[in-house]
C-alpha cells in the first residue's frame, strides 16, 4: 500500500530563476574576434603568409623615357621627373626598421660625424619602436616610407598595397604624429629595377602624392653626387663608416635637402589620423602581447594536460592493483546484510520511474526499502510509482509541493529507519548486484560514503558516444584517482551510498547549492568521512539526446559545483581527511574543471593562429595530433579497465573539435552566472526511457570480483 505524505516549505522561492546573464556573451563576441584579429594582424605583420614577400622576375623593362632617370623620381604615365644628388653630397638611406640594435648605433655613428640621413622605416617596426622613430626625427633626419610589412608592391592586390601604405602613415601619425611624402619601393634598389608590375604599382604610389627613392648605380662615386642605400646589418654600419670617411663627399645629407625640394617631405599629422595611429600602435601591440603570453599559457597549458593524463593513467592502475591485492595485515570486512533504503527523488519522471523501480525490486540485496519522493510532478509519477507501491510492500510513495531535489532527498531521509541509504536518479537502470556491491565499502568504519560506476545507456547516437567516452576517460578515470589520493569530490546523485549517522552528522541535503551531490560529498570530507569508489557497483543511466538539454544539464553541474567549491573553500587550511580533501580535491577543480577551460576558448584562437603564421605550421599540427594520440591511447586504457568496447574511440577527435568547445562555454556561462549571483532552478531533462533498453543491448551484467572487499 503506497503511504503518501504532504510537504510545504519556501523552497520554490528559494530556486526562483533569475534571468541567465546575457553581457558575457556580447564581452566574449567581441573579445574573440579582437583577440583573433589582433593575432591574425601580428600575424600579416611579422610571418611571410604569401607570395608578397617574394620579389618577382620583371617580364618589362621600365620604359624607355625613364631608363636614364635619377634615383629620386616622380612617375607620370611612362615617363618620369627626377633628380639627382649634387656633386659632393652624399644621401644616406637605410631600409628597414628601425632596429633597437642597429638604428642607435647608426644614430650614434652618424651624429659624431655630424651627418644626415633618410630612414626609409617599415610601419610595423615604426609600432613596435616608435621611441626610436622620434629619436631619427628628434636628431634631424629624415624618415621615409618602406611599406608596412616590406612586401613586394608590385605583385600585391590593389587592397594590400593600399593597405601597405596607409598603415605605414598611421604608424608614423601614433609614432610621432607626423606623415610622409616619400617611399622607397620595396626589394628595388636603382630605377632599372621598377620594372614590370613595380612600375604599375610606382605610378599609383606617385598619383597618390609620393616621391620615389631609389638608389644610384654601384659605379657611381661620391664626388658625382650619390644616393646610397643600405639594409640594416652590421655591413651597413661598416660601409657608412668607409663612406664617411671618403674625401670625395663634402656634404652627408638628407634626401630632400640634397635635392634642394621646397617643400618638406614630413608632415604633420591631424589629430584624427594622430588618433588613429595611435590605436593602430596599440592593436599592434596587443597582438605582439597576446602571441607572447598565450605561447606560455598553451606550454603550460600542454604540459599540464600531458601530467594530468599520464597521472591518471598512474593513478588508475595504483587503484586496480589496490583492488587486485589485499595489504599485508588487512582485516576482511563483514560481508553488509543489513537493510538499506534507497531514495528516488522525481520530477515528471514517467518515462524512467517504472524501469527504474523494476531495477531496484530486482537487486541481489533482499533487505530494500525503496522511497519514491515526487517533487510536484504533473505527469503521471505519482501513478506509476504508486501502482508498484501497491503491488510490492518495500516501495513507498511521498508527495511534496516543488521544492528541489535536495528537499525531496531531505523529505526522504525523515522516513529512513535504516543504518543505509542509497540515492538514486529517476532515470537510472542498476544492475542486480548494484546495490549490493554498492554498499560493501560501508563496512568500513571510516567510510561514510561510496559512488557507484555510471554508464551511459543510450549511446548509439554521436552525441550519446561523446558522452560514453566522458563518463568513462573523464569521471570514472577522475574517481580511482580521487580515491587514491582520498579527495573525491562528487559522490553523484544517480548511484551513491552513505551511512546514515554521517547524513545526519552534516544536517542531510544542504539546498544552498544546485550541486547537492557535491556539496554533500565536500560536506562529509569536512566532516571526517572517508569517500570511496565501487567501480563493480553498475548503474546505467540515460544521457541528453540533444545539445539543449546537454548545455542545460552541464550549466547546473557546472554551476552548483562552483557553488559548493566556495562553500567549503575553508577546507584547504583544515586537517587530516578536510585537509587532504581542500588541497587536493578543490585544487584539482579549480585547475582542470575552471581556470583551464576558461582559458581554452583562446588557447584555440592561438593554435589557429599557429598553423595559420607560424613558420612551422607542421610543428603545430605535428603537436596538435601528437596530443591526440596521447588521449586516445588514455582512453583506450580507460575503456579496457571499465570492460568497455573500444569501437567508439573514432568519434573522440570530433568530440575535441565540437564536444569540448560547448563544455568550455557551459564553464565560461557558469562562471560569469556565479561571479554576478545568479540563481538556476533545478531543471530535469526530457526522458525517453531507453536507458534499460541500451544497457540490455550493450551488454548486462560484467563479470566483476567477490563482494568482500578490503579498503
Amino acid at each position: 500500500m503506497a503511504a503518501r505524505s504532504k510537504a510545504t516549505g519556501n523552497g520554490a522561492a528559494r530556486h526562483k530563476q533569475a534571468r541567465d546573464p546575457r553581457a558575457h556573451w556580447l564581452l566574449l563576441a567581441l573579445t574573440l574576434p579582437v583577440l583573433f584579429g589582433a593575432l591574425l594582424f601580428q600575424g600579416w605583420t611579422e610571418n611571410e603568409v604569401d607570395g608578397s614577400k617574394t620579389k618577382q622576375d620583371c617580364t618589362r623593362p621600365v620604359p624607355a623615357a625613364a631608363a636614364d632617370a635619377g634615383p629620386v623620381l616622380t612617375v607620370n604615365g611612362d615617363g618620369a621627373r627626377s633628380t639627382s644628388m649634387p656633386a659632393g653630397t652624399v644621401a644616406l638611406t637605410y631600409d628597414g626598421g628601425p632596429d633597437p640594435y642597429w638604428t642607435p648605433r647608426l644614430l650614434a655613428l652618424l651624429k659624431k660625424h655630424h651627418a644626415h640621413a633618410t630612414f626609409f622605416l617599415e610601419g610595423a617596426d615604426a609600432a613596435q619602436y616608435p621611441d626610436l622613430v622620434r629619436q631619427i626625427r628628434a636628431e634631424g633626419h629624415e624618415i621615409g616610407s618602406h611599406s608596412y610589412t616590406g612586401a613586394d608592391l608590385g605583385n600585391a592586390s590593389g587592397v594590400r598595397r593600399a593597405l601597405e601604405l596607409r598603415l605605414t602613415q598611421g604608424a608614423f601619425a601614433g609614432a610621432d604624429g607626423f606623415r610622409t611624402k616619400l617611399l622607397r619601393m620595396p626589394m628595388t634598389t636603382t630605377v632599372a629595377t621598377l620594372c614590370g608590375a613595380e612600375w604599375s604599382a610606382a605610378q599609383r604610389a606617385s598619383g597618390h602624392g609620393y616621391l620615389l627613392v631609389a638608389a644610384d648605380r654601384s659605379g657611381r662615386k661620391p664626388a658625382q653626387g650619390l644616393v646610397r642605400q643600405f639594409s640594416l646589418t652590421s655591413l651597413a654600419y661598416r660601409e657608412t663608416q668607409q663612406l664617411l670617411a671618403d674625401p670625395g663627399a663634402r656634404r652627408f645629407t638628407t634626401i630632400s635637402a640634397g635635392t634642394g625640394a621646397a617643400a618638406p617631405a614630413m608632415t604633420e599629422a591631424g589629430a584624427p589620423q594622430r588618433w588613429a595611429g595611435t590605436a593602430l600602435i596599440w592593436f599592434q601591440q596587443l597582438g605582439r602581447s597576446s602571441v607572447s603570453a598565450l605561447t606560455w599559457v598553451l606550454t603550460i597549458a600542454a604540459a599540464l594536460g600531458l601530467i594530468r593524463l599520464f597521472t591518471l593513467v598512474l593513478f588508475a592502475r595504483a587503484h586496480v592493483r589496490r583492488l587486485e591485492r589485499e595489504r599485508p595485515g588487512a582485516p576482511r570486512l563483514r560481508r553488509i546484510t543489513d537493510p538499506v533504503t534507497v531514495l528516488v527523488p522525481a520530477y515528471n519522471e514517467e518515462a524512467g520511474i517504472g524501469t527504474t523501480l523494476r531495477s531496484l525490486l530486482a537487486s541481489t540485496h533482499q533487505r530494500l526499502r525503496i522511497i519514491v519522493i515526487d517533487d510536484g510532478s504533473s505527469d503521471r509519477t505519482v501513478e506509476i510509482a504508486e501502482g508498484y507501491a501497491e503491488r510490492d510492500p518495500r516501495v513507498q510513495v511521498l508527495c511534496q509541493p516543488n521544492t528541489g531535489k535536495a528537499a525531496a532527498l531531505n523529505h526522504g531521509l525523515a522516513y529512513t529507519r535504516s543504518p543505509y541509504v542509497v540515492m538514486v536518479d529517476a532515470d537510472t537502470v542498476f544492475e542486480a548486484d548494484a546495490i549490493e556491491r554498492l554498499i560493501q565499502p560501508l563496512a568500513h568504519p571510516a567510510v561514510g560514503a561510496v559512488s557507484g560506476n555510471t554508464k551511459v545507456g543510450n549511446r548509439t547516437r554521436l552525441l550519446g558516444r561523446w558522452q560514453h567516452l566522458e563518463y568513462v576517460f573523464g569521471f570514472n578515470l577522475d574517481r580511482r584517482m580521487f580515491e587514491v589520493l582520498e579527495c573525491m569530490p562528487t559522490v553523484p546523485g544517480a548511484i551513491g551510498a552513505f551511512r546514515i549517522d554521517a547524513l545526519m552528522g552534516v544536517g542531510g541535503l544542504s539546498e544552498d547549492t544546485l550541486a547537492e551531490d557535491t556539496d554533500l560529498t565536500m560536506a562529509l570530507w569536512r566532516a571526517g568521512w572517508r569517500v570511496v569508489y565501487e567501480e563493480n557497483a553498475i548503474a546505467w543511466t540515460e544521457v541528453p539526446t540533444s545539445l539543449r538539454q546537454l548545455w542545460r544539464q552541464r550549466y547546473r553541474w557546472c554551476y552548483g559545483t562552483l557553488q559548493a567549491m566556495w562553500k567549503h573553500r575553508r577546507a584547504v587550511r583544515e586537517v587530516g581527511h578536510a585537509g587532504r580533501f581542500g588541497r587536493r580535491g578543490l585544487s584539482y577543480l579549480l585547475l582542470f574543471q575552471v581556470l583551464l577551460p576558461l582559458l581554452a576558448p583562446v588557447i584555440d584562437v592561438f593554435m589557429l593562429y599557429s598553423v595559420l603564421f607560424t613558420d612551422s605550421p607542421v610543428k603545430s599540427v605535428v603537436t596538435w595530433f601528437g596530443f591526440l594520440a596521447v588521449q586516445i591511447a588514455v582512453a583506450a586504457y580507460a575503456l579496457r579497465l571499465d570492460g568497455e568496447s573500444r569501437r567508439p574511440l573514432w568519434v573522440l577527435p570530433f568530440q575535441l573539435l565540437v564536444y569540448r568547445q560547448l563544455m568550455y562555454l557551459v564553464v565560461l556561462q557558469s562562471v560569469v552566472a556565479f561571479v554576478t549571483g545568479s540563481r538556476l532552478k533545478w531543471q530535469r531533462m526530457h526522458r525517453s526511457g531507453t536507458a534499460a533498453a541500451a544497457a540490455q543491448h550493450i551488454g548486462g551484467p560484467h563479470d566483476r570480483r567477490s563482494l568482500t572487499v578490503t579498503r
